[in-house]
């Protein structure tokens, strides 16, 4: 008759963790009463031992101490790296050439060349501007041509242009004298603003009108008042005044060489009046009705009597 006990899985050879598992669980055993199958766990732990005793499974290798691996730059911060250092060469570059061209002698000043005066002589002038020989010309400003020029009062601005590789080329605006005033035995030329320019021996000696004080000295605002009106005037008419006054500030008045008054009024509307003032002179003369006054005090209605 066959046996009904069915056949157990034997323990691997020399595995002492499957002997013990099968003999201390009942529900393991490969003969069980019960005729259960082995375990799988047995099998498994079976499995792992049989790499021997004292032996354990071992984790993945590591690297080697000291040894990092290398990855690739990315392209677009090894081209940003690239862009950077060159910027900084070329800023390194450009700084040099500046600091040369800014402190280099080559570019020193050795000539100056003035233009526009008529009252200066050009040895005023480079006189005044000695101290900028040797000086480097990008060094030089317009500030510092025109700090050497104030004691000239004559200057009223002044600008300068660097003409490398040595050159300093000035321009000067002088003022324009438009009045004389009798100090004494002389006559100081004044321009609009009241500056005093120089002196003239006599009043013949230059074609500019007197101002008139009345005997005494003339108050500040009658005076700019005065030089205010004759700075509006063209020279050919400034050329044919004898001398000017005022006994208000709205009451201005000019005599011609040829004895004819002209009432100007205010200071208002300058521009205008000089305008119809000068249409008015040239205007032909009647001999039977000579003009002795030109009425410009209300330009847009001007009367000559």
């Amino acid at each position: 008759m066959p046996s009904s006990r069915r056949p157990g899985y034997p323990p691997a050879p020399g595995s002492s963790n499957q002997r013990s598992s099968t003999q201390g669980s009942p529900n393991q055993g490969s003969s069980g009463r019960d005729g259960a199958p082995a375990s799988r766990t047995g099998v498994i732990s079976a499995t792992k031992s049989d790499q021997g005793p004292g032996t354990s499974a071992s984790p993945a290798p590591a690297p080697a101490p000291g040894k990092v691996l290398a990855f690739p730059e990315p392209k677009a911060r090894r081209r940003r790296r690239i862009v950077l250092g060159t910027i900084a060469v070329v800023a390194v570059l450009i700084a040099g050439v500046i600091a040369a061209a800014v402190y280099s002698p080559w570019l020193a000043v050795r000539t100056v060349t003035v233009q526009g005066t008529r009252m200066l002589s050009q040895d005023q002038i480079q006189a005044a501007l000695a101290p900028l020989q040797g000086k480097p010309l990008p060094q030089v400003s317009d500030r510092d041509v025109t700090a050497l020029l104030q004691p000239l009062v004559q200057v009223k601005s002044v600008t300068s242009q660097a003409r490398p590789p040595s050159t300093l080329q000035v321009t000067i605006v002088e003022r324009v004298p438009v009045a004389l005033v009798k100090q004494g035995e002389a006559f100081q030329l004044v321009d609009p603003d009241g500056v005093p320019l120089g002196t003239a021996p006599d009043a013949a000696a230059v074609k500019l009108p007197v101002i008139d004080g009345g005997g005494g000295a003339l108050p500040q605002d009658l005076f700019h008042a005065i030089t205010g009106v004759l700075g509006a005037l063209p020279p050919d008419i400034l050329a044919r005044l004898s001398d000017a006054s005022a006994k208000s500030v709205d009451a201005v008045e000019l005599k011609l060489v040829d004895g004819q008054t002209i009432v100007w009024g205010n200071a208002g509307e300058k521009d205008l009046k000089a305008r119809v003032l000068a249409a008015l002179l040239k205007a032909p003369a009647d001999p039977k009705n000579p003009v002795k006054v030109y009425d410009v005090s209300v330009p847009r209605h001007p009367v000559t009597r």
